[in-house]
C-alpha cells in the first residue's frame, strides 16, 4: 500500500535548511517519493503550528522508511537538524 509521508518544520536557519532541501528531493526521489504538499498555504486547526508543511507520496511504507534512514537522506538531513524544528511521520493509506 502506498504512503505518506508527512512532515511539519519550523525553519531556524535558512540557508542550511536549504542545504537540506537540496539534498532530500532527490533522496526522496530515488526511494520513488513524490511531492503533493511542499510549503503551500495552510490552515493549522490544532496543535502546534509549523509554517512549513510537507506530504510525499511513497510506493509502500518500507519505501519511506527506507528512504529516511538512507544514507543519502541522513547526509541531507544533517543540514536540517539544528536548522530546525520538525515533525515527521510516515502513514500508509487506504488505498
Amino acid at each position: 500500500m502506498p504512503a505518506l509521508w508527512i512532515a511539519h518544520v519550523t525553519v531556524t536557519d535558512d540557508e542550511a535548511y536549504g542545504r537540506y532541501a537540496a539534498l532530500a528531493g532527490p533522496a526522496i526521489a530515488e526511494h520513488g517519493g513524490t511531492f503533493i504538499a511542499r510549503g503551500g498555504r495552510y490552515v493549522q486547526l490544532e496543535g502546534k503550528e509549523r509554517a512549513r508543511n510537507v506530504v510525499a507520496r511513497f510506493p509502500s511504507l518500507e519505501a519511506a522508511e527506507a528512504c529516511y534512514h538512507s544514507p543519502e537522506y541522513q547526509k541531507a538531513l544533517d543540514h536540517a537538524r539544528g536548522a530546525s524544528e520538525r515533525e515527521l511521520i510516515i502513514v500508509e493509506t487506504s488505498e
